[in-house]
């Protein structure tokens, strides 16, 4: 990821970096794909969130793309954990992977933004942040928004939660 030193941040996950949420994320995404990577894909684990190859940025490029080109909030960022537990939960053929980690970021960021923020943007923009066309976007959030079956909230103290284990589970990068 970044450097090897330790980084101190702040014990409400609102008065951290985002930066320092990206690290975070990407590293447990990362460490979740390496894991999830190993299962053989079936025909029934195949969903419209995989890609047809791997995309050639790392996920925190992508985060951090995300977070210049959209000017995300911390909420959004974090939002996107709880929809891969539910979608998980609810799906349980789906798998985060190298395959379907990128789509279903822009995907859970589009849609956290739409419902948590008074300003956000166009799905066209979105779309090429992202790396999509915006059909295709739009394909991916209805599929969402259906795995989830619309429950696009989630409290406070959930996503407290969430930064928490991610600085615990950080391998001692991060400290609260």
């Amino acid at each position: 990821m970044e450097s090897a030193r330790r980084v101190g941040l702040p014990p409400a996950y609102e008065d951290a970096d985002i930066d320092a949420l990206c690290q975070l994320i990407a590293l447990m995404l990362d460490r979740l794909i390496s894991i999830n990577d190993r299962i053989p894909l079936s025909p029934e684990s195949i969903s419209r969130f995989h890609s047809a190859s791997v995309p050639q940025i790392s996920i925190l490029d992508y985060l951090r793309r995300i977070v210049r080109f959209t000017n995300l909030e911390k909420t959004c960022l974090l939002l996107t954990l709880h929809y891969i537990d539910q979608i998980c939960a609810r799906e349980p053929t789906f798998t985060i992977s190298s395959l379907t980690v990128h789509r279903f970021i822009i995907t859970a960021v589009s849609l956290s933004s739409k419902s948590h923020c008074d300003a956000f943007c166009t799905n066209p923009h979105y779309a090429r942040v992202g790396g999509l066309a915006p059909s295709e976007l739009a394909r991916l959030e209805r599929a969402f928004l259906a795995a989830i079956d619309w429950r696009l909230t989630c409290t406070r103290e959930v996503l407290q939660l969430y930064y928490v284990n991610l600085v615990a589970h950080s391998g001692g990068r991060f400290w609260i």
